[in-house]
This record gives structure tokens, sequence and C-alpha cells, in this order.
């Protein structure tokens, strides 16, 4: 299968992080290239371009789609969460601008063989990356009903995460779940009659659930923000995209610490602490897709970008 990436909030991304031809720029999501590309085409020859992916269908298709522009980009098989040892082992001090484009690729969803999406039939996967060892069937067929049941709450803001915790261990003592439909059908039966006809599918929540479980997509987040802040030159740029309200929150959270400076209590005649704001917000609140993108692109409607540039 293609991988296509349409990248959302193309123009808002590119505007955010003000490129200068000849700096040194990483997108640490590549995906199948599309910002990527668009930020390689505003590099001068003295520019350089760092694309940074888990996926390996991911990096050979932005191998391929990149290759008509320059020589000067580097792909990374790695998490977004090591950008420090990214940078390290290719002997880079400083960077101009670095992007994220959190959650799952198009590409992933699309792919039913990848066992991302409820609507294709496929073994229980999930992984982003094919070669690390836990996969969805794994939380699916071995974590406790309690586990499931906070995975379901916390990551995917299902408020039915118990029964359909319940279901999943009563299913499972009987033969190991193994298939999205089989999971998707099970959590469908697990939820009430009202639930069922919701305009959203039922297993969306559970599915976000149980690939952000698999993926680790969470647990790095702010500290993949706070590294990147500290790689940055003065002026350059941090541009983030999240897909989801709790992306989204640990991000404006990590924004958030990093601007405040001073944290002395207000009672404190003079500052103490020594801290001083690391960045300054360029965006303040998040910037959304437009009419336009909305009707071209509907997988854009989620898309949140905030902007930052380190002082």
């Amino acid at each position: 299968m293609e991988f296509a990436h349409v990248p959302v909030l193309s123009a808002e991304c590119m505007d955010g992080l003000h490129i200068r031809p000849d700096g040194i720029y990483v997108d640490g999501t590549t995906g199948g290239g599309g910002h990527s590309s668009l930020i390689a085409r505003q590099l001068s020859e003295a520019g350089r371009l760092i694309c940074i992916d888990r996926d390996d269908d991911a990096l050979a298709a932005a191998r391929q789609r990149l290759a008509p522009l320059g020589k000067n980009i580097t792909f990374v098989k790695n998490n977004f969460s090591r950008i420090l040892d990214v940078l390290k082992d290719l002997e880079i001090e400083k960077i101009d601008g670095i992007l994220f484009d959190l959650g799952v690729s198009s590409y992933q969803l699309d792919n039913g063989e990848r066992g991302f999406s409820y609507m294709a039939d496929a073994p229980l996967d999930m992984r982003m990356d094919r070669q690390q060892a836990l996969t969805a069937r794994e939380v699916v067929n071995t974590y406790s009903r309690e586990d499931l049941r906070r995975i379901l709450k916390d990551y995917g803001e299902e408020r039915y995460a118990g029964p359909i915790a319940a279901a999943i261990c009563r299913r499972r003592e009987e033969a190991p779940i193994e298939t999205t439909m089989e999971l998707a059908d099970l959590v469908r039966s697990a939820m009430p009659a009202a639930a069922r006809r919701e305009k959203q599918h039922p297993a969306k929540r559970t599915f976000q659930a149980v690939r952000i479980e698999v993926n680790g997509e969470l647990e790095a987040v702010a500290s993949a923000v706070r590294d990147s802040v500290s790689c940055l030159a003065p002026g350059g740029r941090i541009a983030v995209i999240s897909f989801h309200s709790l992306e989204d929150r640990i991000v404006k959270r990590a924004f958030a610490e990093l601007a405040q400076g001073c944290t002395c209590p207000k009672s404190f005649p003079v500052c103490v602490c020594g801290n001083k704001p690391k960045i300054r917000l360029v965006s303040h609140g998040v910037i959304t897709a437009s009419p336009e993108e909305l009707e071209n692109n509907p997988r854009s409607r989620s898309a949140k970008l905030r902007v930052a540039e380190k002082l």
C-alpha cells in the first residue's frame, strides 16, 4: 500500500517554524514525509533536515518522496523521545526548528493489516515500530481487568471503560481475542444501546486507548518537548500538532512551564529561584484548520497546533 501522507496545517506549520534557508531542522515524526518535503523545499544547499520516525514503512516512503529535494537530508529510525541521542549521534549541538505531528498516521489507519483500524479485519497489532515486542494482542489478552479499565478511561476517555474491560476479560477466558473486528464487536456489545447509536464508532475510544498504550505515545511527549527546547538555538522554533485532548493538554502544560520563569511564591519580595523563561509562546492558544482545509481533508478537524520560540 502506498504511504499517502496529507500534511495537516501545513501552511500554519511553515509559518510557525519561520524557516531559515541555511538552518538545521528536525521533523521528529516524519511519517510519509509530507511536512518534511515542505521544510526541505525552503532550505538552501547550506540547510539541513533530519527526518526521524520509528516506522520502517514511513521512512522508506519519506526517502522516496524527498529524494528529488536535495542531498542534505538525514533519515533516522528512532523514537522522537530520544531526540537528544539522535542529535548527539549526528554531532549536532543546536537546531533552528523542530516539528512534531503526534499520533497515528493516515497510512497506519488505512493499511488494515497494521491492526490500527476497527474498520478492517486484521490481527491485533497496532505497533508503530513493528520490531518492538508489545502488541495490541498482548495488551488485550494479558492485562488485568483493572489495568484495562484504567487504560480505556485515561487514554480513551471511555465512559464505559468498566463494562468493556469486564467483557474483554470474560471473552478471553474462552479463547484469546485475536483480531480487530473481534475486539470491535466485543466493545460494541458491552455498551448500552444508546451509546451504540452515537455518530462516533463505538470502538473508536477503545482502539485509541490500546494504541496509545502499545506505543507509549503519551509517556514521552512532555520530556520530548523539554529536550527539544534545550536543543534549539536562540530564536529557534518548536511546533507541535496534536489530535486529541490528552496530547494537547500535555503540550500546553509543558509550554506553560517553559514560558513561566520565576516560580517563587507571590509573597516573596524578590526572586530566589533564579528561573527564567526559556521560550515565548508564538501562538497564544491553539491554531486549528481553516474551513478550506476542513473541506479538503476531514482528518484535520481535530488537529491542534502550538508554536513556541526559544529565548
